[in-house]
């Protein structure tokens, strides 16, 4: 079992009312499915995402991720784990813009402490496989939306972790951009790599081996 959620509540208080984001929330993720959340906007989706991130807390359940009750550990240790087993790819980017394509690239490396060398060699290895080599040197306002998509998919899988979350990964990207995209993540997948993915598209959809549907912060089906 990779994660599992079990009764997860979480709101924010609007005129003295509780205004749920996500209501009494089940749901189990075993190594290597490949997991698609729908719903429409406002039903929970990203705040989904960002809980299983580590990004969000939340105010009622328990979330077990490997071996670790993530609604116990203290901040910084949620962070390790984070950055030791998850890869993000959002939909705006969240590139860092004083740093060229190379140095956004670089930096999930740092964070895990990969020697100098070898940090070459895995950025290399992204930048080609994203053909982005001739941009490496550029900053990401220098970039197409599209490209800069392309960098961030980069970035997230470049530390080659055990779980990527994926906000409308092909949402900026034209049909031959996002289709590969999707190729490459059934690609990784078929590698083993867990994938849960947020879209309002059908067809990215279908790539999931299960769909989970959303609707006011609850899971209707999946």
């Amino acid at each position: 079992m990779l994660l599992q959620l079990n009764n997860i509540f979480k709101w924010v208080q609007q005129g003295g009312q509780r205004v749920f984001l996500l209501k009494d929330l089940n749901l189990k993720v075993e190594e290597g499915e490949f997991i698609s959340i729908m719903g429409p906007s406002g039903s929970g989706k990203s705040t989904l995402l960002n809980v299983i991130g580590m990004l969000d807390g939340f105010d009622e359940g328990e979330y077990h991720f490997l071996d670790e009750s993530v609604h116990t550990l203290k901040e910084k240790h949620r962070s390790e784990l984070y950055k030791q087993y998850i890869g993000f790819v959002f939909q705006a980017y969240h590139l860092i813009d004083e740093l060229t394509v190379y140095e956004n690239l670089e930096m999930p490396l740092l964070y895990k402490k990969i020697n100098g060398s070898e940090r070459k060699a895995m950025v290399a290895d992204m930048l080609d496989r994203f053909n982005i080599v001739g941009k490496k040197d550029l900053f990401p306002t220098q970039l197409s939306g599209g490209q800069q998509q392309l960098v961030g998919v980069a970035r997230a899988l470049i530390t080659k972790p055990k779980l990527i979350l994926a906000d409308e990964p092909t949402g900026n990207l034209n049909s031959q951009q996002g289709e590969d995209i999707m190729e490459l993540f059934k690609e990784l997948n078929n590698e083993g790599v867990t994938i849960i993915q947020v879209t309002h598209s059908e067809k990215n959809a279908k790539y999931g081996s299960r769909i989970i549907h959303l609707l006011d912060g609850r899971k209707i089906e999946g």
